[in-house]
């Protein structure tokens, strides 16, 4: 009796720790682990990074490529959030991602195309506005991991003719949440699938790859080696 009086109060004990155990792993999104994640809001640990290592500094894309249009629609209010977001219209990303991007633009400018951007570096605290405030939290960047557009190695852009400026035609504008947006999506007509192909193909040519859900997003390959950034584009 004194066993058995003793064993049902050990097993719930198990029971219970098992539980927690568990618990800590189906939950990724727990204050814990969102406290670890390492984001550098700090200048100065920004600029030692860059200048230990020069392929980790933020260039400003329109220095490094004059010819680039921007329409940088967070500093608008023309974006799905339907408010002034950035402070400035400017747009930065890793060194490599400008050098290829400056590839990718004389690429098409031979062609008679050429890049507009809508969106490179995002700071942090941005990618946490949009998550609070977005209904469709499948088109926005989880804060708990955070974007490859805080790392500044993703790049929201679009065709452009080179000579007039103007877009050519994609299956939606920028920022759309309808399945047309999707990079795969073929109910389209082919003229705009073989616009939305050929980005993707000379993106994919110089190092950026398409995500499935936007075919105006690129993330860049070794965005791993990127921290996560919060410094405001006035700092840069």
């Amino acid at each position: 009796m004194k066993l058995n009086s003793l064993s049902s109060p050990i097993n719930s004990l198990m029971k219970i720790s098992a539980f927690l155990l568990f618990s800590l792993f189906i939950h990724p999104l727990s204050a814990q682990q969102k406290n670890t994640l390492k984001v550098i809001n700090s200048l100065k640990v920004y600029q030692n990074s860059f200048a230990r290592d020069p392929s980790q500094e933020l260039i400003e894309l329109r220095k490094m490529i004059p010819d680039l249009v921007l329409d940088i629609r967070y500093a608008t209010a023309n974006n799905f959030m339907k408010q002034v977001m950035y402070p400035q219209a400017r747009a930065f990303a890793r060194k490599p991602v400008a050098e290829q991007l400056k590839k990718v633009q004389a690429e098409l400018r031979k062609r008679g195309y050429g890049l507009k951007i809508y969106d490179a570096y995002r700071p942090y605290a941005i990618t946490v506005s949009f998550y609070k405030r977005a209904a469709d939290k499948s088109f926005v960047a989880n804060p708990a991991k955070g974007s490859k557009h805080n790392r500044g190695c993703a790049v929201d852009l679009t065709l452009i003719d080179f000579k007039t400026k103007k877009e050519i035609p994609m299956p939606t504008p920028y920022d759309s949440f309808a399945p047309e947006a999707a990079a795969a999506y073929q109910k389209l007509p082919a003229a705009v699938i073989r616009n939305r192909d050929f980005l993707i193909r000379t993106m994919r040519t110089y190092g950026f790859r398409v995500i499935k859900n936007e075919w105006w997003h690129y993330d860049f390959i070794g965005w791993q080696n990127y921290a996560l950034m919060d410094i405001p584009f006035k700092s840069l």
